[in-house]
């Protein structure tokens, strides 16, 4: 989908807009006169983009990447969640539920598998793991399987994302 249709409810974004975000995704703690500089723009109209694509929602969060390992989190799990059925209040419940856990960073419904949910959580190690999947993960109504598998060596990590350059 072409990102004007994405974006049908915002502005539509521009070079320099791109340019910001991909300032933003490398750095998100430059100072306003910082970024401006970066992109080539005076601070004024800098800010106002800035703050048009925080409006807009363009930009939904600003924060600060943690290396788990500093904080003793070992282990990061890919695990396969099925449910025992497809309705929407096992859904909404499993949803609430999953959000609570701490040890959950990322959880999507999927298709094309047999799954119905993929989850990364992060771990000290592999006791933590089986308390969280046994005390935890399993004990959410509904939930009928699990499949882990260990992350042994990250290849890529990427949190900043862009629109092909067709549509910018």
């Amino acid at each position: 989908m072409s990102a004007h249709y994405m974006n049908h409810s915002h502005s539509p974004l521009d070079r320099m807009d791109h340019r910001i975000l991909q300032v933003l995704q490398e750095d998100a703690g430059l100072s306003n006169l910082e970024l401006a500089e970066r992109v080539g723009l005076s601070a004024t109209p800098c800010a106002r983009r800035v703050k048009r694509l925080i409006s807009e929602r363009v930009i939904t969060h600003q924060v600060a990447m943690v290396d788990p390992k500093k904080l003793g989190l070992n282990l990061t799990a890919h695990i396969s969640v099925t449910m025992d059925r497809h309705t929407p209040d096992r859904f909404t419940l499993f949803e609430q539920m999953i959000s609570e856990l701490p040890e959950v960073v990322d959880c999507c419904v999927v298709t094309g598998q047999s799954a119905d949910y993929l989850l990364k959580a992060v771990v000290r190690d592999m006791a933590h793991y089986e308390q969280f999947l046994l005390g935890k993960l399993t004990r959410i109504e509904g939930v009928s399987g699990v499949h882990s598998s260990f992350e042994l060596r990250r290849v890529v990590t990427r949190t900043a994302v862009s629109a092909p350059a067709a549509d910018r």
